[in-house]
């Protein structure tokens, strides 16, 4: 069925396109900070192609449209972009291209490539202008095109900012910055520009809530060896936090003239970024001011975000609590759920609601980490699946439930997976939820020497799925924020390296997820995931050893273990980590019901 809406919006782009002399306009999923998730402001693909996934990217051309995106939502960008006349680019499978391949092979010499400077992160900006450079073709990138276009565009968010107590981050702004200054100081720099939204949040111990479900502020910061400068939207703050600025010696200006002011700015020196972070405009503008004063940039990964990974001692004690209490309420929504669904009254989007008022009841509750992922069968085939009020599948007393939640709080934020049984389900369900629990303890329980990144641990949590002949189109793990964003780095678990950040080693204090899934489109998805923090093991001749210690404690689902699938070794690992459920969380169970039922979920098998 044709989507008209699309097709429209998508001529109207054609005709800005023609007006300024741009043959292709590229549009990816990000904000000026190249921010995971992005407010509303910044959806501008979303608005061209219909595909609502936290990453893509499409490419239009006179009479051809592409949209670019990853494994987690191949089903699901096939689905929202049908009628829509745009093709699918299925990234990392056999025999497709990329974008910058695609470019190279389709444009012409003198051609232009056009997008909006401030969205495409250096970068990226860079790699096109290299590629394009060898076909003769340009770069345009200073035209947002989709602001002529998409007139009821929402606005810049713009909501207020508060401080956390030192006492709740276990280090003071001041004390950060001096750590900061030291990195400077070894690259011997003269200023740092600061772009990453939850690194600008984690080092002044500020927060917001500019970018749905993250705590963080549209913001800008300019360090220098003596001053600090942040830039943001003056209508965000209030006197208390003017007062703590000024206290902390911290310049504020206006978060819309970073560019006027970053051209006015005297450098002298070496100044520091993150090409990864900073936008292909804010990069060109502190690069060519910088050459007309003979001065130098130099990029560098941004040193607040190893800083920010490995919590502190702090840190570490609010986070354990956190997730011990979140790990009560998730429990709880589990046998809530097990006893309501057979009855028919409820649905994805009931249920994960209800989940999510359990949530919020919690003490220091600020927010959703992200939208609670409640997907039902085969919807649950769909890694990113988001049932809404008007669009979902009822619950019934079969099959498999994969809700994916977590919460922010005053302490800590939180990200947990369960695949729940309704009801009766099949042998290969079972199968694939058994495999599913051995590779997520198998890399729960591993040793490993320090200096080992997630690409030597991925295999642990992979293999027994990889045995079968199955594998998941994602990563293992991720790093995951202090009262700050879900997803963080620089470290990770997965097996295919996409850039030098996934070659991070584990450090102790470091927080990540073990998330291994099966996703069979059109019959089931399973995801079971907890979070695991990086501690120091046995140290002798040979290193120092690490090892993981579970946060999360919550039951597998004995009702979807099959036991002739499992050696001894690994029925002892699940019965010891149910049994640590059980003892974990069943002082903060007061109904009866329910530590009945939680005794029996996690009895041996």
């Amino acid at each position: 069925m044709e989507n008209k809406v699309i097709k429209e919006r998508l001529s109207a782009l054609r005709a800005k396109m023609e007006e300024n002399g741009i043959d292709y306009y590229l549009m990816p999923t990000s904000d000026y900070h190249n921010s995971e998730y992005a407010a509303d402001f910044f959806k501008v693909r979303e608005f061209f192609c219909g595909f609502t996934g936290s990453n893509g990217t499409l490419v239009v051309s006179k009479k051809w449209a592409g949209m670019w995106t990853d494994g987690r939502y191949f089903i699901q960008a096939e689905r929202e972009m049908k009628g829509t006349g745009v093709t699918l680019y299925r990234m990392g499978e056999e025999g497709v291209p990329t974008i910058k391949e695609y470019l190279k092979d389709n444009m012409k010499a003198g051609e232009v490539l056009g997008f909006d400077g401030k969205v495409v992160p250096a970068v990226e900006g860079l790699s096109y202008e290299k590629a394009l450079k060898k076909i003769q073709a340009k770069v345009k990138y200073d035209r947002d095109l989709a602001m002529e276009v998409w007139t009821d565009r929402p606005k810049l968010p713009c909501n207020p900012i508060y401080i956390l107590p030192d006492e709740l981050c276990g280090k003071s702004f001041k004390e950060k910055l001096e750590e900061v200054r030291a990195t400077m100081t070894e690259n011997k720099a003269k200023a740092y520009l600061l772009c990453k939204l939850d690194d600008i949040c984690w080092l002044t111990n500020l927060r917001g809530n500019d970018v749905e479900c993250n705590p963080v502020i549209l913001s800008y910061l300019f360090i220098t060896e003596k001053k600090t400068v942040l830039f943001v939207q003056f209508d965000e703050l209030s006197d208390e936090v003017r007062t703590y600025c000024e206290k902390n010696e911290i310049e504020l200006a206006p978060y819309s003239k970073i560019i006027g002011w970053l051209d006015e700015y005297e450098y002298e020196g070496i100044t520091l970024y993150d090409e990864r972070n900073v936008s292909y405009q804010v990069y060109r503008t502190i690069s060519d001011n910088s050459e007309s004063r003979n001065a130098k940039i130099k990029n560098i990964f941004d040193p607040t975000e190893m800083m920010k990974a490995c919590k502190n001692d702090t840190e570490l004690k609010n986070i354990r609590e956190v997730y011990i209490r979140d790990s009560a309420a998730l429990t709880k929504f589990i046998y809530w759920v097990k006893k309501e669904a057979p009855k028919g009254e409820l649905n994805e989007y009931t249920a994960a609601m209800h989940l999510d008022e359990m949530r919020a009841q919690l003490p220091g509750f600020i927010e959703l980490s992200f939208p609670t992922i409640s997907a039902y069968k085969d919807n649950a085939a769909m890694m990113h699946y988001e049932a809404t009020e008007d669009d979902n599948a009822a619950l019934k007393g079969e099959g498999f439930l994969l809700v994916d939640s977590g919460g922010t709080y005053m302490g800590g934020t939180t990200d947990v997976t369960r695949t729940i049984v309704l009801g009766k389900i099949s042998a290969e369900e079972k199968k694939h939820y058994t495999l599913t629990a051995v590779g997520m303890l198998q890399l729960a329980n591993a040793k490993f020497l320090e200096g080992c990144n997630g690409r030597n641990l991925d295999i642990l949590a992979r293999g027994p799925l990889w045995n079968i002949g199955i594998d998941y189109k994602c990563g293992t793990g991720h790093g995951i924020g202090y009262i700050l964003n879900v997803h963080e780095g620089p470290h990770s678990i997965r097996w295919k390296s996409r850039s030098v950040e996934d070659e991070a080693p584990l450090k102790p204090g470091m927080i990540m997820s073990d998330e291994p899934g099966v996703y069979i489109e059109g019959k089931h998805g399973i995801r079971i995931e907890n979070i695991l923090e990086v501690v120091k093991d046995v140290k002798n001749s040979d290193g120092q050893f690490l090892s993981f210690k579970h946060l999360t404690y919550v039951p597998l689902d004995r009702d979807a273990i099959d036991k002739k699938y499992l050696q001894p070794r690994e029925i002892d690992a699940i019965n010891e980590y149910q049994k640590m459920v059980y003892d974990t969380i069943e002082p903060l169970i007061e109904e009866k019901e329910i530590k009945d039922w939680l005794k029996n979920a996690t009895k041996p098998l």
